[in-house]
């Protein structure tokens, strides 16, 4: 494992909300240009300012979600806790998806930690079965650096025998920031990512099946 100051992490995700008179913003991550199957698909990740009511900051939801949607967004991972988005004063921002016809894949992950590996299997599933079926995702948690990213570095190592651990979060930095991967738990993770996967999997691939009768 590549040697690193703690120092250089955050103890959280989080990241200064925009004011309100700034046009809401989907940074697109182009993640990736992943190929699969020959294809190139692409998701995003964003700051979570949509409809935001949180100190001095008073967005517009159904102004942003309107240009979610106009971005040709159809499936949103929502990786904030309830709790979160009660604290930023929208807690109906799940249901708002729905209404507005945008499939929601929640599973929430505490600021600036990580999911357990079965956990992170399902996320990664249910997002390459996006990419696959064409359809364009968007990942957030609070500042887009920490959760989201980890997440998107995860499903780099994942598609690809050939990148690193260190190359799938350089790539994160690259698209988001410095800040990208914010906590050393969450760096750890990533180097560790893919002797976990394997790990898991296996015990998986062991574990007897039952038979219908």
């Amino acid at each position: 494992m590549c040697a690193m100051q703690v120092n250089q992490f955050d103890s959280s995700d989080e990241e200064p909300l925009e004011e309100e008179q700034t046009p809401f913003q989907n940074k697109s991550m182009s993640i990736l240009n992943i190929c699969c199957n020959s294809i190139v698909r692409f998701f995003s990740s964003f700051v979570l300012d949509l409809g935001c009511r949180f100190k001095n900051i008073k967005r517009n939801l159904q102004k942003d979600i309107d240009e979610l949607k106009s971005d040709g967004v159809l499936d949103v991972f929502v990786l904030c806790t309830k709790g979160e988005l009660t604290k930023y004063r929208v807690p109906h921002l799940m249901e708002t998806y729905q209404n507005y016809g945008i499939t929601v894949h929640h599973h929430p992950i505490p600021d600036g930690g990580t999911p357990d590996i079965a956990r992170c299997c399902v996320i990664l599933n249910e997002l390459r079965n996006c990419l696959e079926s064409k359809r364009k995702a968007t990942i957030h948690c609070y500042g887009g650096l920490g959760r989201s990213c980890l997440i998107a570095a995860c499903l780099l190592l994942q598609v690809s025998d050939n990148i690193t651990p260190q190359q799938a979060i350089d790539c994160m930095r690259e698209l988001r920031g410095s800040g990208a991967i914010q906590t050393l738990k969450q760096y750890n993770y990533l180097h560790d990512f893919q002797e976990t996967l394997a790990a898991y999997l296996a015990t998986e691939s062991e574990r007897p099946r039952s038979v219908s009768r």
